[in-house]
C-alpha cells in the first residue's frame, strides 16, 4: 500500500513539473509577441489604414467619391460612374450678384440667362421680362396629373409661347411627366410634339419626370428601368421629329433613380438650388433657383443659366 501511495505521489509530482515549464514556455512566447506587435505599431513603416482582408484592386480607399447627405443615414457613398462624361466647367467661375449667377471667362460673361415658366406665374409682360436681360425662357407645354394620369395642355403655353417669340425671347419647352411606361412616355412626346408645331423652337424639348414628395403619386413604384426606358424613348421620338431632346432632374433623384450610364447621350438640365453646383456630371443648363425674381412676372420664378447657346445650333 505504502509503494502505491509513493508512485500515485511521484505521478502527480511529474505532473506539477510539466505544468509549470508549459507555463515558463506560454508566458515567455507570448511576451516575445507582444514586444513584436509594440515594435511594428511603433515603427515608421506600418500603414496608416486598416488591413482590408480582401484583394485591394476590389476594395478601393482613394477612388473619387461623390457624397450626398440624408436625414437619416447621414453622409451617403456613391462611386463614381466610368463612361460618363463629367463636368468640364471651373466652378470658380460662377459668381452671384443680386442674387443672380453668372459663369464668367476671361472676366466675360459667357452663359445665357433664363427662366422657366408655366401658368402658375399667372399673366407675364413679356416685353419687361426681355427688358430685364432674359435671353430664353422654358415654357411648360403640358403635363400630365400624377393622380389619375390625365394630360393636358398648359393653360398659358400658347399665350407664352406667341408673346415670348414677339419679344426676343428664344424658347424651348418641357413635359411635367408622370409616365409609368414606355408607351406612356411615347404618348407624352407625341403630345407635346404636336403642341408645339408651328412655333420656332430653339432651344431643348425636355423630360420633367419628377419624384412627388408631398402626396401620393402613381409614379411611386416605378423602377430605375422603367424610368431609363421612358426618357429614352422620349427623347428619341423628340430627336426623330426635329428637335434637341434633353432630361431634366435634380441633383439626387439624377444620383439615386436615373441609370445615367444608359441616358449619357442626351443633354442634361441641372436642378439644384446651391451657390455653386456640386453634381460630378456633364450638364447644360442650371437651374440654381426657384424663388427667384424677375420684372414682367408676379411672384417666384424659377432662374437658369445655359452654358451654351443654342439659339447658334
Amino acid at each position: 500500500m505504502k509503494k502505491k501511495a509513493l508512485k500515485i505521489f511521484a505521478i502527480i509530482e511529474t505532473l506539477i513539473i510539466f505544468l509549470l515549464i508549459a507555463g515558463i514556455v506560454y508566458f515567455k512566447v507570448f511576451h516575445e509577441k507582444k514586444d513584436d506587435a509594440v515594435s511594428v505599431f511603433n515603427s515608421k513603416e506600418v500603414r496608416n489604414k486598416a488591413v482590408i482582408e480582401k484583394n485591394e484592386t476590389v476594395y478601393q480607399t482613394d477612388g473619387e467619391k461623390i457624397l450626398i447627405s440624408d436625414s437619416a443615414l447621414g453622409e451617403i457613398y456613391l462611386p463614381v460612374i466610368e463612361g460618363v462624361e463629367k463636368c468640364q466647367y471651373n466652378i470658380d467661375n460662377i459668381v452671384t450678384r443680386n442674387n443672380y449667377s453668372f459663369y464668367k471667362e476671361n472676366n466675360e460673361i459667357t452663359s445665357i440667362f433664363g427662366i422657366d415658366v408655366s401658368q402658375y406665374q399667372g399673366d407675364i409682360d413679356w416685353r419687361k421680362v426681355a427688358e430685364s436681360g432674359v435671353k430664353f425662357a422654358f415654357l411648360r407645354a403640358g403635363v400630365r396629373t400624377y393622380g389619375g394620369g390625365e394630360i393636358h395642355i398648359d393653360d398659358n403655353f400658347q399665350k407664352n409661347a406667341q408673346e415670348a417669340l414677339a419679344n426676343g425671347i428664344d424658347i424651348g419647352v418641357y413635359f411635367f411627366s408622370q409616365a409609368i411606361s414606355k408607351e406612356e412616355a411615347i404618348e407624352e412626346a407625341d403630345f407635346l410634339i404636336d403642341t408645339i408645331r408651328g412655333y420656332n423652337i430653339k432651344y431643348p424639348v425636355v423630360f420633367d419626370w419628377e419624384i412627388i414628395m408631398d402626396d401620393t403619386a402613381r409614379t411611386d413604384g416605378v423602377s430605375v428601368d422603367i424610368l431609363a426606358d421612358c426618357c429614352t424613348v422620349f427623347c428619341e421620338r423628340v430627336k426623330s421629329a426635329g428637335y434637341k431632346p434633353m432630361i431634366y432632374q435634380n441633383l439626387r433623384t439624377s444620383l439615386l433613380k436615373l441609370d445615367l450610364l444608359r441616358l449619357k447621350d442626351y443633354e442634361f438640365w441641372l436642378a439644384q438650388y446651391n451657390e455653386k453646383p456640386t453634381y460630378i456630371y456633364d450638364y447644360q443648363i442650371w437651374q440654381y433657383a426657384s424663388d427667384g425674381t424677375v420684372p414682367g412676372i408676379e411672384g417666384d420664378v424659377d432662374l437658369n443659366i445655359s452654358f451654351k447657346d443654342y439659339s447658334k445650333e
